[in-house]
């Protein structure tokens, strides 16, 4: 695999891990929001990734072209799990038992998630950065 492959692969892999960061701040400023244009709480998102063969394993060898994989999202979908059922008959939402559905979002999952994210993102950050001083080295003994 040559240097561009490596850092077209990382690039994959930084604009995913951007979505999913951005899902996650977006999860982060709902926690608490109980009424949607869709009616009900906030449905917590979750990000789904997808390998993808990149559009240039087309020009590598045939052995190579099998490793060539990027990510991409899939989809973001959301949330299966229901609500979190909260006691607040003073809130405007409240229902008659005074319970509030609020969004079933876990602060700490999604600071972990969130942290796990941003580590990855460095990681593909460091791969980009490692190929292009191996270019530009590589451009040194050619000189």
């Amino acid at each position: 695999m040559d240097i561009f492959t490596s850092m077209k692969i990382s690039a994959s892999a930084l604009k995913a891990q951007r979505t999913r960061l951005n899902t996650i701040s977006s999860n982060l400023a709902n926690i608490e929001t109980t009424r949607t244009p869709d009616g009900g709480p906030y449905r917590k998102r979750e990000v789904v990734f997808q390998s993808t063969r990149q559009d240039f394993a087309d020009t590598l060898d045939s052995r190579l072209r099998d490793a060539a994989q990027g990510v991409r999202v899939s989809h973001i979908q959301a949330s299966s799990q229901p609500p979190r059922m909260v006691y607040d008959p003073s809130h405007p939402d409240a229902d008659a038992q005074g319970q509030v559905a609020m969004p079933n979002i876990n602060l700490v999952e999604e600071t972990a998630d969130m942290m796990s994210a941003s580590k990855a993102y460095e990681a593909n950050v460091t791969v980009i950065k490692s190929a292009k001083r191996m270019a530009l080295k590589a451009l040194e003994i050619g000189r």
